[in-house]
């Protein structure tokens, strides 16, 4: 065999093209809106044009006598047909006991809308442009209603309610630590500092939009629903309970995902409407949004608003931390978009830092605006930005160097595993070797030297650090797998997981073969149909240590099995028989066959399925630096050098993960420059298109570095290996507001400079640095 097609250059710990790029590169890419049926229906959702308003009566005569159209369909057709309604979690509380309030979300409107964009009714036709022309065809008397489209609207006395049982608009509330050790530790503290910090609500925009095809057939009685899902079992279990269907009567089909980050994790009203249309019509039914439906119906990201406060002592050891926020969750509490804020961002409020009194209390706040859910990162990234803007804070304030005043308050080694003030566990982490590293990496002690260059050229320069941690999993620590090897040789994985754009089929197919031995075009990985098998799916950047795990068992249990059936085919014992490069010999013999003989005799394929379920979270940890540039004419910002040090414990393939840490450090760089979505009081979405919503571009990080420390393996999977997916998004946007804030205090505004609020765009940055702050 050429060494270079040598089965261990495309192991673990290579970097191995993508196996799934020549499909894609090459236009053979399969979306869910590139598949079509013969008798294929399209369909249109007519939307609210108001953030709420009662529905007085939806008139669709003219629009049924239209020319293609097949039907029309409101929302008392749904709830004449028993479709249930998409109902808040039942698992939190708010402040006085009682369970969450809020409104049921119906997937079609029933009698009132409560966001712009809100689905009314869905109109079936035989083309787009039918459906389209019905759509406006449809007369909807609404009579308007009172609107409060954000957090300080909602929560202002006497304001308009969203639902008439979340009396204040308080959907939900947690409370978390103790409220009187927190006090007196702040009574005590040579130090304290208080911030008023805003994580922005963002879109999560990925490339493909949401799209979905409904094929039912009758005789078996099994509707296919073919989406763009990072879930497909989640997706497949909410729609069947949706509309009273035991899980067997649905299939979901996912082809490839144009990109996920979290906004396509679970099912939506409109693929609701689909499966009931396929349904209710027998005919295929298809639909793809337009990128205003994405900007207005879509989940939104964040939406966060606090007032933080940390407590030191005269060595700058914090002491205590309390946070009050307030989340807006949109018209709809959904439990997704609850959990997040309520319960997982706290989760690592505390970061890497030894900090153990806390007083954390967050609302769920209903407004007039779409609901809000998973945005990559999902809540980890609000905590974190908290905890780091108060850490610099602190830093400016007695005097300390950033990075040292972080060195001080680190957990260590020693500690691990090591319990946080939310009673969960950190299996690993050296946290000061990593930050070290960083230092180094991006040259700290340089800086000045720097800042004086950028001062000759009149720019104002300033740098930012974060040291952090993310929780990944998810909660959800079992994934199982399917493993044939078929008389051709190829051996096929199924997954329940998900790609959608990060390369995990590569991964798997490199675990895969440190096992088998084969080479890489040996193995096929299968993602993306109900029917081949169940999971939980890809989310919370769980798919490389949860159905890695899976890969690696599942595999050798394979061969294990294999050997059994070698041994009987040459009538030897297994203990005699040696494997090697999807071959067993007899030892000292010239005997052997292979994984593909085996599989003829065995009638065509073998295999197994097997389920892992590994010990808990991970906890993927780093320190990012960065420095920036800005015009003080402009108030333009340029990030100049990026520099990050992660431990994702093992590394499977260095060129994905280098990937993914730094296209998600340009999402948080994203947000931190000049992502943001606007709502007007009336609650209209004021950017909903690439015209108006900003969007980071290429360039916008003139210098990327990017390294990982491999010394530290997770002790809860067998691989090792810890989650990578969000971790550049959760450290790069505190990394690059404090380096921003940083220049703008050296700039003569001192800690006023903490002021400043996201998005850092040319505009608020120029004004602070006039002494505006907006």
């Amino acid at each position: 065999m050429n060494a270079d097609h040598a089965p261990g250059r495309f192991g673990s710990g290579h970097s191995v093209r993508r196996i799934e790029d020549p499909s894609l590169v090459t236009g053979q890419g399969q979306f869910a809106d590139d598949v079509a049926a013969a008798d294929c229906t399209h369909l249109v959702f007519l939307r609210s044009p108001l953030a709420h308003a009662r529905i007085r009566s939806i008139d669709t005569s003219q629009a049924k006598d239209l020319p293609g159209v097949v039907a029309v369909f409101t929302g008392a057709d749904l709830l004449s047909a028993k479709v249930k309604p998409m109902m808040p979690p039942a698992n939190f509380t708010r402040s006085d006991g009682s369970p969450t309030q809020g409104p049921p979300r119906h997937v079609l409107a029933t009698d009132t809308v409560r966001h712009v964009g809100e689905a009314v009714a869905a109109v079936v036709a035989t083309s787009v442009d039918a459906a389209r022309a019905a759509c406006d065809a449809i007369a909807v008397d609404y009579d308007s209603l009172p609107v409060v489209a954000s957090i300080a609207a909602a929560t202002a006395p006497a304001a308009p309610l969203v639902w008439p049982q979340a009396s204040g608009n308080l959907a939900a509330q947690m409370n978390h630590g103790n409220p009187e050790a927190t006090q007196a530790a702040f009574a005590r503290a040579a130090h304290t500092v208080s911030l008023d910090i805003i994580n922005q609500r963002i879109a999560p925009v990925p490339l493909e939009p949401r799209a979905s095809l409904a094929t039912h057939d009758a005789a078996a009685g099994v509707t296919t629903l073919r989406l763009s899902s990072q879930m497909p079992s989640g997706a497949r279990n909410t729609v069947a309970d949706l509309l009273n269907l035991p899980k067997t009567a649905l299939r979901v089909v996912v082809g490839d995902v144009g990109g996920g980050f979290g906004a396509k994790t679970g099912a939506y009203p409109e693929d609701v409407v689909l499966a009931w249309a396929a349904r209710s019509l027998g005919r295929s039914v298809r639909w793809c949004a337009e990128r205003s439906e994405e900007f207005t119906a879509q989940v939104h990201g964040r939406d966060l608003e606090s007032r933080a406060e940390l407590a030191l002592d005269t060595q700058g050891r914090v002491l205590a931390l309390r946070v009050n926020s307030l989340a807006n969750v949109g018209a709809y509490a959904m439990p997704t978009g609850v959990a997040i804020q309520l319960l997982i961002g706290p989760w690592v409020s505390t970061s890497i830092y030894d900090i153990d009194t806390i007083d954390i209390r967050i609302g769920a706040v209903l407004t007039h605006t779409a609901p809000t859910g998973a945005y990559r990162g999902a809540g980890r990234p609000e905590a974190i930005y908290i905890i780091e803007r108060l850490m610099d804070a602190a830093a400016r304030q007695i005097g300390l160097d950033a990075a040292e005043l972080r060195r001080r308050n680190m957990i260590r080694p020693e500690q691990m595993p090591y319990r946080n003030a939310m009673q969960q566990t950190y299996d690993s982490g050296e946290f000061e070797s990593i930050t070290r590293q960083a230092l180094e990496l991006a040259d700290w002690k340089g800086f000045e030297s720097r800042a004086a260059e950028s001062a000759q050229r009149g720019r104002l320069r300033g740098r930012g650090i974060a040291s952090f941690l993310e929780w990944t999993g998810g909660n959800a620590f079992e994934e199982r797998v399917t493993v044939e090897v078929a008389a051709d040789g190829i051996i096929e994985i199924y997954s329940a997981t998900q790609a959608m754009g990060q390369g995990i089929a590569t991964t798997y197919a490199q675990l895969a073969v440190d096992v088998f031995g084969v080479p890489i075009e040996n193995i096929r990985i299968i993602m993306g149909d109900t029917n081949r098998g169940e999971g939980f799916g890809s989310a919370g950047s769980r798919s490389i240590f949860t159905a890695g795990s899976a890969v690696q068992e599942a595999s050798v249990k394979t061969v294990e099995m294999a050997k059994e059936l070698a041994a009987r085919e040459l009538e030897a014992s297994a203990t005699d028989l040696d494997y090697q490069a999807g071959r067993f010999t007899v030892r000292g013999t010239d005997l052997h066959i292979t994984l593909a003989e085996i599989a003829a005799r065995e009638g065509g394929r073998f295999g197994l399925e097997s389920s892992t379920t590994v010990g808990g979270p991970t906890w993927p940890n780093g320190c990012h630096i960065c420095e920036v540039e800005i015009d003080p004419d402009t108030g333009t910002v340029t990030v100049d050098r990026y520099h990050s040090v992660n431990d994702i414990g093992r590394v499977i393939n260095p060129m994905i993960v280098t990937g993914q840490i730094e296209g998600g450090a340009v999402q948080g760089v994203g947000q931190a420059l000049c992502e943001r979505i606007v709502h007007d009081e009336s609650g209209q979405n004021l950017n909903a298109s690439f015209l108006d919503y900003a969007m980071p571009r290429t360039g916008i990080v003139r210098h990327f570095e990017t390294r990982f420390d491999t010394s530290v393996p997770c002790r809860t999977n067998p691989l090792g290996v810890k989650g990578v997916g969000e971790v550049g998004t959760i450290g790069a946007t505190p990394t690059v507001v404090n380096a921003v804030i940083d220049a703008v205090a050296r700039a003569g505004l001192g800690t006023r400079a903490h002021q400043l609020q996201m998005p850092l765009t040319s505009e608020r940055v120029w004004r602070a640095l006039q002494g505006e702050f907006i």
